[in-house]
């Protein structure tokens, strides 16, 4: 937690009384009374409190003043068939993290249908939460669900693509991915689950605009390629 991320509607004063931070402005920063602490105001800027008040279950923060911008997010969509359930706080929080502009989660051959209804997916706004505290951020990305992969790909794919650079991201394709980056324009990353897409799926992308490209010789797991590739975009954009 590099931030306090506070309300939209933050103003000169904030109480937080959720445990886990209060525990790690105590635990982990040991603040005292009249130190100074990072803050940003959520989808606003950044800036910093003074700790006015330390009770036992919450901490009051004052002189609230946020002039510093947020970092700008990378021109990035990330398309990820929907994984594990247990690794979407990690992959959420890292994109997030990240800079990642817009995340699309989607269905495929590859992905249990039990995965939609984990209750991991009501926790999506508490894991982009914890994102934007690691990265000193205040914006959060745009989220979509879809859970028919069909028609989002033929219907909507075209236009959100449009402009940008697409690439479909598959242990078999014949393409090196960092051969076919263009640091010109905006990109849309299409991640596969553990096991990659299937053919119809990679050609379903094709059809609609998108370019095949592998990251290596190894096949890594849903959360290491989201890094790696979600990384060179962020080293890219610099």
């Amino acid at each position: 937690m590099n931030i306090i991320l506070l309300p939209q509607n933050t103003l000169s004063t904030a109480i937080i009384d959720d445990k886990t931070r209060v525990m790690h402005l105590k635990q982990v920063l040991k603040v005292a009374l009249g130190d100074t602490v990072k803050v940003g105001i959520k989808n606003g800027h950044l800036g910093t409190a003074v700790v006015s008040n330390i009770h036992d279950s919450s901490i009051e923060l004052s002189q609230i003043h946020c002039t510093i911008a947020p970092p700008a997010k990378l021109p990035l969509t990330v398309i990820l068939a929907i994984p594990r359930p247990k690794v979407l706080r990690r992959l959420f929080l890292d994109m997030t993290a990240m800079g990642v502009q817009h995340i699309i989660l989607v269905n495929s051959y590859r992905s249990e249908k039990s995965y939609w209804q984990t209750p991991f997916l009501t926790q999506l706004d508490n894991y982009i939460h914890e994102g934007l505290q690691q990265a000193c951020d205040t914006v959060s990305p745009t989220v979509s669900l879809k859970k028919r992969l069909k028609p989002f790909v033929e219907d909507e794919l075209p236009a959100l693509i449009a402009g940008k650079q697409a690439i479909l991201t598959h242990p078999y394709a014949n393409e090196q991915f960092t051969q076919v980056w263009d640091n010109a324009l905006p990109h849309v990353l299409v991640i596969g689950a553990e096991g990659g897409w299937i053919d119809y799926e990679v050609e379903l992308f094709k059809t609609a605009g998108c370019q095949a490209a592998h990251i290596g010789n190894r096949i890594l797991r849903t959360e290491n390629a989201v890094s790696v590739l979600c990384g060179h975009a962020l080293l890219t954009s610099q």
